[in-house]
């Protein structure tokens, strides 16, 4: 009689909110781990607008109120994978006695000006969950250390596992909803603050570059337009708002070079994402994106101006004498959704092993 498959409650419950970081990590990882599994019997645990496992062969549970009060484990599920901070299940609602595992992907408020009180409040909050796991995973080694100077009880149960980022696939003659009319520079990202977006038309001065900003839109994007209109470039600056995948692919593709000036990342996804084309990519030195992008990116060492343009045109001479476009691809496949799977996968285990 073959043994029973241990059961795994994986929570990607915060995919109730497209075009996020942690919707595309919900889904990547989640197609991954069914692929890579063979040993354990999943369950996702999912918001009920999500639908995009409906054709996998995996259990799905889905979110209820009364979550937020208790977890009736009635399954038998042995460990439970909460894939974000922000999992509205919470691992204080499930009982001591079953693992836990949770993946957490930044603590940037750290290194945003929040605010003192909100810090330690975002803090206690973190305390509480971290403090119920068994294991923790963050994202990057950079995310790993925050974690250590600010909950240093947690150095023996702390693993780094690093995202994927496969290439997006792009349809034979798939045009964008928006076209740029000329050579121009992409990037993509909430339009919030943290992204940092609005020093980005500094670098259409003296030449004729569009800059494409795709992403949720919010009312930080009246701060971009205002530095466009500084420079003089504002009829340059689009801001589209959220994207499919294939027209992301398609920028990716086709833009002179990917920018990415943010400040707070756990482990900048679109980065990758953009080496996959081989293309030129201008990052700031900020959090985890040195660790990421290693030596196959350009950085923003300032955000003054004239500081960043000689940046970008030091940058892109450098690209066109030299053409790193093998090296940057190359980089860019060490980052894979599968491999990731299986570290998890690998984790789940050795958690269940512990006595």
């Amino acid at each position: 009689m073959a043994l029973k498959k241990p059961h795994v409650l994986v929570t990607f419950d915060s995919m109730q909110y497209p075009n996020t970081g942690l919707f595309y990590f919900g889904r990547s990882l989640g197609k991954a781990l069914i692929k890579e599994n063979k040993t354990f019997d999943l369950n996702f645990f999912l918001s009920d607008v999500t639908t995009d496992f409906d054709n996998d062969d995996v259990k799905r549970s889905y979110r209820k109120k009364y979550h937020k009060l208790f977890f009736l484990n009635t399954k038998n599920i042995k460990l439970f994978h909460f894939t974000d901070q922000f999992a509205r299940l919470k691992p204080k609602k499930v009982s001591d006695k079953y693992k836990k595992i949770m993946t957490i992907h930044d603590i940037n408020q750290i290194h945003e000006n929040i605010g003192k009180e909100k810090l330690n409040h975002h803090l206690h909050k973190l305390a509480e969950r971290i403090n119920k796991c068994h294991r923790i995973v963050t994202i990057s080694k950079f995310a790993a250390n925050d974690i250590l100077t600010h909950f240093p009880q947690v150095a023996n149960k702390l693993t780094v596992i690093y995202n994927g980022a496969d290439k997006l696939n792009l349809p034979e003659g798939h045009k964008p909803v928006y076209q740029p009319g000329q050579a121009f520079l992409f990037t993509i990202g909430i339009v919030s603050a943290k992204k940092n977006f609005h020093v980005l038309p500094a670098l259409l001065a003296n030449n004729d570059l569009e800059l494409v900003i795709a992403g949720i839109r919010t009312s930080y994007e009246k701060e971009v337009m205002t530095e466009a209109k500084k420079y003089g470039v504002e009829k340059r600056v689009k801001i589209i708002g959220t994207i499919s995948d294939e027209d992301k692919a398609w920028y990716y593709k086709n833009c002179k070079a990917f920018v990415f000036p943010s400040i707070a990342e756990g482990f900048g996804l679109p980065v990758i994402e953009a080496m996959h084309y081989g293309k030129p990519v201008f990052v700031s030195t900020r959090t985890s994106l040195p660790e990421i992008a290693g030596d196959c990116a350009y950085y923003f060492q300032t955000f003054e101006g004239t500081e960043m343009q000689k940046a970008f045109n030091d940058g892109m001479q450098h690209f066109n004498e030299t053409n790193p476009v093998e090296k940057i691809k190359a980089h860019a496949q060490k980052y894979n959704w599968d491999d990731t799977a299986r570290q998890y996968l690998r984790l789940y285990q050795e958690v269940l092993d512990e006595k």
